[in-house]
Protein backbone atom coordinates (compact mmCIF):
# COMPACT_ATOMS: atom_id res chain seq x y z
CA UNK A 1 0.00 0.00 0.00
CA UNK A 2 1.16 3.19 -1.02
CA UNK A 3 1.48 5.67 1.74
CA UNK A 4 -0.14 9.27 1.10
CA UNK A 5 -0.19 12.45 2.47
CA UNK A 6 -3.65 14.53 2.77
CA UNK A 7 -3.48 18.04 3.00
CA UNK A 8 -5.94 20.36 4.64
CA UNK A 9 -6.33 23.70 5.14
CA UNK A 10 -8.55 25.01 7.54
CA UNK A 11 -11.36 27.71 7.26
CA UNK A 12 -13.56 27.02 4.11
CA UNK A 13 -12.03 23.34 3.81
CA UNK A 14 -11.87 21.08 6.96
CA UNK A 15 -14.21 23.21 8.85
CA UNK A 16 -17.87 24.25 7.31
CA UNK A 17 -19.19 27.45 7.66
CA UNK A 18 -19.70 27.43 11.69
CA UNK A 19 -16.28 26.49 11.52
CA UNK A 20 -16.72 22.59 13.07
CA UNK A 21 -15.12 19.75 11.51
CA UNK A 22 -18.47 17.81 10.42
CA UNK A 23 -18.84 14.27 11.94
CA UNK A 24 -18.77 12.57 8.78
CA UNK A 25 -15.50 14.55 7.71
CA UNK A 26 -14.11 13.46 11.06
CA UNK A 27 -14.70 10.11 11.02
CA UNK A 28 -13.31 10.02 7.17
CA UNK A 29 -9.84 11.59 8.28
CA UNK A 30 -9.55 8.93 11.29
CA UNK A 31 -9.94 6.53 8.82
CA UNK A 32 -6.93 7.76 7.02
CA UNK A 33 -5.00 7.76 9.73
CA UNK A 34 -5.86 4.29 11.20
CA UNK A 35 -4.92 3.40 7.65
CA UNK A 36 -1.02 4.53 8.30
CA UNK A 37 -1.50 7.59 5.83
CA UNK A 38 -0.35 11.15 7.22
CA UNK A 39 -2.74 14.36 7.72
CA UNK A 40 -1.10 17.79 7.62
CA UNK A 41 -3.58 20.91 8.51
CA UNK A 42 -1.83 23.52 6.16
CA UNK A 43 -3.08 27.50 7.08
CA UNK A 44 -2.38 30.64 7.64
CA UNK A 45 -3.92 30.66 11.09
CA UNK A 46 -1.21 30.91 13.95
CA UNK A 47 -0.60 27.55 15.58
CA UNK A 48 -2.49 27.98 18.71
CA UNK A 49 -5.66 28.58 16.51
CA UNK A 50 -5.27 25.65 14.88
CA UNK A 51 -5.05 23.35 18.23
CA UNK A 52 -8.27 22.84 18.73
CA UNK A 53 -8.40 21.05 15.36
CA UNK A 54 -5.52 18.94 16.08
CA UNK A 55 -7.01 17.58 19.35
CA UNK A 56 -10.53 17.17 17.69
CA UNK A 57 -8.40 14.61 15.52
CA UNK A 58 -6.11 13.47 17.28
CA UNK A 59 -3.23 13.87 15.48
CA UNK A 60 -1.01 13.56 19.03
CA UNK A 61 -1.95 10.17 18.91
CA UNK A 62 -2.33 9.00 15.71
CA UNK A 63 0.68 11.11 14.12
CA UNK A 64 0.23 14.08 11.85
CA UNK A 65 1.60 17.99 10.98
CA UNK A 66 0.48 21.37 11.53
CA UNK A 67 1.63 23.95 8.86
CA UNK A 68 0.53 27.32 10.24
CA UNK A 69 1.24 31.12 9.48
CA UNK A 70 1.09 29.65 5.82
CA UNK A 71 4.32 27.49 6.07
CA UNK A 72 6.64 29.63 8.27
CA UNK A 73 6.17 27.21 11.39
CA UNK A 74 5.89 23.44 11.21
CA UNK A 75 4.93 21.04 14.43
CA UNK A 76 5.04 17.75 14.39
CA UNK A 77 2.14 16.66 16.89
CA UNK A 78 2.94 13.66 17.83
CA UNK A 79 6.57 14.55 19.16
CA UNK A 80 5.60 18.74 19.65
CA UNK A 81 8.93 19.51 17.75
CA UNK A 82 9.14 22.41 15.30
CA UNK A 83 10.20 20.88 12.33
CA UNK A 84 10.63 24.49 10.47
CA UNK A 85 10.53 27.92 11.23
CA UNK A 86 11.56 31.15 9.52
CA UNK A 87 10.44 33.88 11.01
CA UNK A 88 10.46 38.37 9.26
CA UNK A 89 13.37 39.55 9.12
CA UNK A 90 13.24 42.96 12.24
CA UNK A 91 13.98 45.69 10.09
CA UNK A 92 10.85 45.75 8.06
CA UNK A 93 8.40 45.53 11.17
CA UNK A 94 8.68 49.65 11.46
CA UNK A 95 8.10 49.73 7.96
CA UNK A 96 4.74 47.59 7.64
CA UNK A 97 3.52 49.41 10.79
CA UNK A 98 4.10 52.77 8.74
CA UNK A 99 2.32 51.57 5.85
CA UNK A 100 -1.05 49.95 7.82
CA UNK A 101 -0.89 53.74 9.65
CA UNK A 102 -0.65 55.43 6.68
CA UNK A 103 -3.38 53.07 4.16
CA UNK A 104 -5.10 53.41 8.00
CA UNK A 105 -5.98 49.21 7.64
CA UNK A 106 -5.25 47.03 10.48
CA UNK A 107 -1.93 45.23 11.38
CA UNK A 108 -1.33 42.68 13.69
CA UNK A 109 1.23 39.71 14.85
CA UNK A 110 1.22 36.76 17.28
CA UNK A 111 2.92 35.82 20.18
CA UNK A 112 1.84 32.29 22.26
CA UNK A 113 -1.60 32.45 22.78
CA UNK A 114 -2.72 35.86 21.92
CA UNK A 115 -2.59 38.31 18.86
CA UNK A 116 -0.91 41.79 18.88
CA UNK A 117 -2.62 44.73 18.18
CA UNK A 118 -0.85 47.90 17.07
CA UNK A 119 -3.69 50.21 15.53
CA UNK A 120 -7.42 50.55 15.91
CA UNK A 121 -9.98 47.42 15.89
CA UNK A 122 -11.93 46.20 12.65
CA UNK A 123 -14.27 43.68 12.28
CA UNK A 124 -12.16 41.73 10.04
CA UNK A 125 -9.86 41.50 13.58
CA UNK A 126 -12.49 40.70 15.11
CA UNK A 127 -12.97 37.75 12.89
CA UNK A 128 -9.60 36.72 13.26
CA UNK A 129 -10.14 36.97 16.72
CA UNK A 130 -13.23 34.56 17.20
CA UNK A 131 -11.58 32.23 14.40
CA UNK A 132 -8.55 31.82 16.31
CA UNK A 133 -10.30 31.64 19.73
CA UNK A 134 -7.23 33.90 20.86
CA UNK A 135 -7.57 37.26 22.26
CA UNK A 136 -6.18 40.59 20.87
CA UNK A 137 -4.18 42.64 22.78
CA UNK A 138 -3.94 46.00 22.41
CA UNK A 139 -0.68 47.76 22.52
CA UNK A 140 0.81 51.58 22.57
CA UNK A 141 3.50 50.93 20.30
CA UNK A 142 3.49 48.23 18.28
CA UNK A 143 7.10 49.01 16.74
CA UNK A 144 9.00 48.96 20.31
CA UNK A 145 6.53 45.93 21.73
CA UNK A 146 7.16 43.19 18.34
CA UNK A 147 10.60 43.57 19.14
CA UNK A 148 10.87 39.31 18.75
CA UNK A 149 10.95 36.62 16.20
CA UNK A 150 7.65 36.43 14.67
CA UNK A 151 6.44 34.14 11.91
CA UNK A 152 3.63 36.85 10.44
CA UNK A 153 1.86 39.91 10.32
CA UNK A 154 -2.01 40.16 9.08
CA UNK A 155 -3.14 43.52 7.65
CA UNK A 156 -7.00 43.86 6.96
CA UNK A 157 -8.45 46.14 4.21
CA UNK A 158 -11.74 45.94 2.36
CA UNK A 159 -10.94 43.50 -0.51
CA UNK A 160 -10.74 46.04 -3.04
CA UNK A 161 -8.84 47.95 -0.65
CA UNK A 162 -6.65 44.95 0.28
CA UNK A 163 -5.99 43.90 -3.32
CA UNK A 164 -4.16 47.44 -4.25
CA UNK A 165 -2.34 46.86 -0.74
CA UNK A 166 -1.27 43.67 -2.12
CA UNK A 167 0.68 45.34 -5.20
CA UNK A 168 1.95 47.76 -3.70
CA UNK A 169 3.66 46.19 -0.47
CA UNK A 170 5.10 43.60 -3.53
CA UNK A 171 6.57 46.42 -4.96
CA UNK A 172 8.27 47.18 -1.71
CA UNK A 173 9.14 44.40 0.00
CA UNK A 174 9.12 42.06 -2.77
CA UNK A 175 13.25 41.42 -2.15
CA UNK A 176 12.27 40.13 1.72
CA UNK A 177 8.88 39.15 1.88
CA UNK A 178 6.44 36.76 0.35
CA UNK A 179 2.78 38.88 0.89
CA UNK A 180 -0.41 37.93 -0.60
CA UNK A 181 -4.10 37.45 -0.17
CA UNK A 182 -5.82 33.89 1.53
CA UNK A 183 -9.38 35.76 2.34
CA UNK A 184 -10.02 38.92 0.39
CA UNK A 185 -9.36 41.00 3.38
CA UNK A 186 -6.44 39.00 4.99
CA UNK A 187 -3.13 40.13 3.22
CA UNK A 188 -0.43 37.79 5.09
CA UNK A 189 2.70 38.88 5.23
CA UNK A 190 5.52 36.14 5.70
CA UNK A 191 9.03 35.70 5.14
CA UNK A 192 10.38 35.74 1.76
CA UNK A 193 9.94 32.24 0.01
CA UNK A 194 7.71 31.64 2.38
CA UNK A 195 4.15 29.80 1.12
CA UNK A 196 2.50 26.49 1.73
CA UNK A 197 4.14 24.46 -0.81
CA UNK A 198 7.38 25.47 -0.46
CA UNK A 199 7.31 24.74 3.38
CA UNK A 200 5.70 21.10 2.41
CA UNK A 201 8.49 20.27 0.10
CA UNK A 202 10.74 21.05 2.90
CA UNK A 203 9.22 18.38 4.97
CA UNK A 204 7.92 15.70 2.73
CA UNK A 205 11.31 14.63 2.80
CA UNK A 206 11.98 14.34 5.85
CA UNK A 207 9.04 11.75 5.87
CA UNK A 208 10.21 9.95 2.94
CA UNK A 209 7.07 10.94 0.58
CA UNK A 210 7.15 13.18 -2.28
CA UNK A 211 4.78 15.61 -4.25
CA UNK A 212 3.37 12.76 -6.40
CA UNK A 213 2.24 11.21 -2.77
CA UNK A 214 -0.16 14.60 -1.03
CA UNK A 215 -3.43 15.52 -1.88
CA UNK A 216 -3.95 19.09 -1.39
CA UNK A 217 -7.03 20.43 -0.53
CA UNK A 218 -7.86 24.46 -0.28
CA UNK A 219 -10.20 27.38 -1.07
CA UNK A 220 -8.33 30.39 -0.81
CA UNK A 221 -5.73 32.25 -2.47
CA UNK A 222 -3.26 31.22 -0.71
CA UNK A 223 -4.20 27.56 -1.18
CA UNK A 224 -2.83 28.01 -4.66
CA UNK A 225 0.78 27.10 -4.42
CA UNK A 226 -0.05 24.06 -2.90
CA UNK A 227 -2.76 22.88 -5.10
CA UNK A 228 -0.13 23.67 -8.05
CA UNK A 229 2.74 21.68 -6.11
CA UNK A 230 0.61 18.63 -4.56
CA UNK A 231 0.40 15.06 -6.82
CA UNK A 232 -3.37 16.11 -6.93
CA UNK A 233 -4.68 19.66 -6.13
CA UNK A 234 -8.21 19.52 -5.22
CA UNK A 235 -10.18 22.82 -5.09
CA UNK A 236 -13.56 22.60 -2.89
CA UNK A 237 -17.08 23.54 -4.32
CA UNK A 238 -16.48 26.97 -2.40
CA UNK A 239 -13.10 28.18 -3.17
CA UNK A 240 -12.13 31.07 -5.07
CA UNK A 241 -12.48 31.16 -8.93
CA UNK A 242 -8.61 31.39 -9.94
CA UNK A 243 -8.48 28.20 -7.47
CA UNK A 244 -10.64 26.45 -9.10
CA UNK A 245 -8.94 27.10 -12.56
CA UNK A 246 -5.96 25.35 -11.88
CA UNK A 247 -7.17 22.68 -9.51
CA UNK A 248 -6.80 18.90 -10.66
CA UNK A 249 -10.57 17.95 -9.06
CA UNK A 250 -13.38 20.30 -7.53
CA UNK A 251 -15.04 18.50 -5.08
CA UNK A 252 -17.97 19.63 -2.87
CA UNK A 253 -18.48 22.56 -0.69
CA UNK A 254 -16.99 22.46 3.05
CA UNK A 255 -20.75 22.69 3.79
CA UNK A 256 -21.62 19.47 2.29
CA UNK A 257 -18.26 17.46 3.26
CA UNK A 258 -16.71 18.03 0.61
CA UNK A 259 -13.62 16.27 2.32
CA UNK A 260 -15.33 12.67 2.09
CA UNK A 261 -15.30 13.00 -1.67
CA UNK A 262 -12.16 13.54 -1.68
CA UNK A 263 -11.11 10.82 0.69
CA UNK A 264 -13.13 8.19 -0.91
CA UNK A 265 -12.19 8.80 -4.19
CA UNK A 266 -7.96 9.41 -4.21
CA UNK A 267 -7.22 7.39 -1.09
CA UNK A 268 -9.70 4.82 0.51
CA UNK A 269 -10.89 3.52 -2.73
CA UNK A 270 -7.51 3.94 -4.65
CA UNK A 271 -5.82 1.83 -1.88
CA UNK A 272 -8.17 -0.97 -0.65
Amino acid sequence: METKALVLDIDGTLTNSKKEISVGTKKGIQEVLKRGHTVILASGRPTAGMQLYARELELESYGGFLLSFNGAKIINCKTGEVVFQKTLPSSVISQLFNFAEKRDCGIVTYLGDSIISGRRMDPYLELESRMNGMPIKEVENFIEYAEYDMNKCLMTASPEKAEQFVIELNNKFSDCLSIYRSEPFFIEIMPKNIDKATSLERMLSTIGLTSKDIICCGDGYNDMTMIEYAGIGVAMGNAQPALKKIADYITDTNDQDGIITVIDKFILNELS
